[in-house]
């Protein structure tokens, strides 16, 4: 009897033995470290302004060279509008501008914040600790209106912000900063991360800079690089431009106000002589240093926290930028300088040093992304896709095989052009400009990688035309696209009208 007695309580001991061990792997397995963020952006950046590239022989980027000689470089990934507030909102929301709403510059727009949370919002709901310094654009809201859902810190400024001596927003209290924008946000980051933070947290911190957005003003310790330089011609001769053969309104935009005195739009313009906005380009680039020295800074602060390599580390731009091609500036259209932007990666846990994607990506998967590697179940509403088995080296047989880009008229700036989508395949690229009285465009970037030969009207290729307006089609009911910019604007006002009544 008490040897069945001893039996008993050896089984009994070894299964409470083994509860608490299995309790405690348990415990162990769910404080498995998160990767923390760190989300840089720079407004405006062409995606070949970067030292690596070789565009620009003399251009110095150390710093953000590094990122994609130790991670993965991205390189064909494109915005679903090419706007500073629209592309914003969709790289928080990981939606299309005309879902979430902000499909425009508008001072009194803001995103659908409630039915497109930002994934700021559930990375806080998982025990993570934002922050957002930097550019948001969109409304121009005031105090404590002025902070957007999903970030414990906030720090930004209303619109465009200015380089030198800016108004701020600091959690809602406005005031005046002294000094250069670039360096304002780079101190404020580093100070968040080493004296505001909880420790005990994971962070994620986006650092969204103003810069290099035009006025394009580099910090006074630049005003003088590069300034011995020339401005190398751009690849496939683009600067060449004549406009034959492509839509009307290009010509009319590029021709000037001449038009509105009845002049008549020539059938193509003669070859502007090179460099095109070489002043203006110039000091682009050299607001690149500062930014370059800035992420340069957060390296290290990282690095001495010891949470360097245990910090996803994404680079990016709002959208591309003209530096003459096509002998544009600014950005808004479906060429590649506009849609197209840098896009590294650094986090060497799961990605290999000199990794390259060539898929074909969108700044809606970068929230997917992000909450994939958080380990946060992707939410409906999301469109994009998460990037990590791409970033780890692995084919995604299903990943997609065409995008769509679309650009709205901005009220503020109305002669950039139409409102027109485009679909791009790994090929071919059809732009349509929904012009009855002007043809669209149609480009083989394979042959013709520059989009200099409009192939619209050859009847070789009406086969791949009509199957590229087949996946417009089906694009745009795969995205629910919606043709009416203003949809979200007029709800946003009816609802500001019925308040005031009320």
């Amino acid at each position: 009897m008490r040897i069945n007695n001893l039996i008993i309580l050896i089984v009994l001991l070894s299964l409470g033995f083994n509860s608490k061990l299995g309790a405690q792997k348990k415990e162990k397995t769910s404080k498995i470290k998160q990767p923390n963020f760190l989300f840089v952006m720079v407004d405006d950046q062409p995606f070949d302004a970067i030292g690596i590239s070789g565009r620009y022989p003399f251009l110095k980027t150390p710093n953000i060279d590094r990122l994609a000689k130790e991670g993965a470089n991205v390189k064909n990934f494109f915005v679903t509008q090419s706007i500073c507030s629209p592309s914003r909102a969709s790289f928080l929301t990981g939606t299309y501008p005309h879902i979430h709403g902000a499909n425009q510059n508008n001072r009194h727009v803001d995103p659908n914040w409630d039915e497109f949370a930002p994934y700021s919002s559930h990375l806080q709901k998982a025990g993570y600790e934002t922050a957002h310094v930097g550019k948001i654009h969109m409304a121009h809201l005031r105090g404590k209106a002025h902070i957007r859902p999903g970030f414990d810190y906030w720090f930004s400024f209303i619109g465009q912000g200015k380089y030198f001596d800016p108004p701020v927003n600091e959690n809602g209290r406005e005031y005046q900063e002294k000094g250069y924008m670039t360096d304002i946000l780079t101190d404020k980051a580093i100070t968040w991360l080493k004296e505001k933070r909880d420790t005990n947290k994971p962070f994620s911190l986006n650092l969204w800079h103003k810069a290099v957005h035009q006025p394009h003003l580099p910090a006074p310790r630049h005003a003088d690089l590069y300034a011995d330089e020339e401005l190398p011609t751009p690849p496939y001769d683009t600067h060449k431009e004549t406009f034959k053969g492509k839509p009307e309104w290009q010509r009319k935009k590029t021709y000037g106000f001449a038009w509105k005195k009845n002049l008549p739009i020539p059938s193509e313009l003669p070859e502007q002589e090179w460099p095109i906005n070489y002043d203006k380009n110039m000091q682009l680039l050299r607001c690149l240093a500062a930014i370059d020295e800035s992420l340069g800074r957060v390296l290290t602060t990282l690095e001495e926290m010891g949470e360097l390599d245990n910090t996803v580390i994404i680079y990016t731009s709002d959208n591309g930028y003209f530096m003459g091609e096509h002998t544009f500036l600014d950005k808004r259209l479906a060429y590649e300088n506009s849609m197209r932007v840098p896009m590294l990666i650094r986090y060497p846990k799961i990605i290999k040093e000199g990794t390259e994607v060539k898929e074909q990506c969108l700044n809606i998967d970068m929230a997917p992304t992000i909450l994939n590697l958080a380990g946060i179940e992707k939410p409906d509403y999301m469109q994009g896709e998460s990037m990590v088995n791409l970033l780890k080296g692995e084919k995604e047989k299903n990943w997609r095989k065409a995008i769509l880009f679309e650009y709205y008229v901005d009220s503020y700036w109305p002669y950039a052009g139409p409102n027109q989508i485009a679909v791009r395949t790994e090929r071919y690229k059809l732009v349509d400009s929904f012009l009855a009285n002007d043809i669209d465009e149609l480009y083989d970037l394979k042959n013709d990688p520059g989009e200099m030969n409009n192939l619209i009207d050859i009847a070789n290729y009406d086969g791949i035309e009509q199957n590229l307006r087949a996946q417009a089609t089906t694009l745009k009911k795969q995205y629910k696209y919606n043709p009416d910019r203003d949809w979200w604007l007029n709800k946003v006002m009816k609802s500001k009208r019925n308040q005031k009544n009320h």
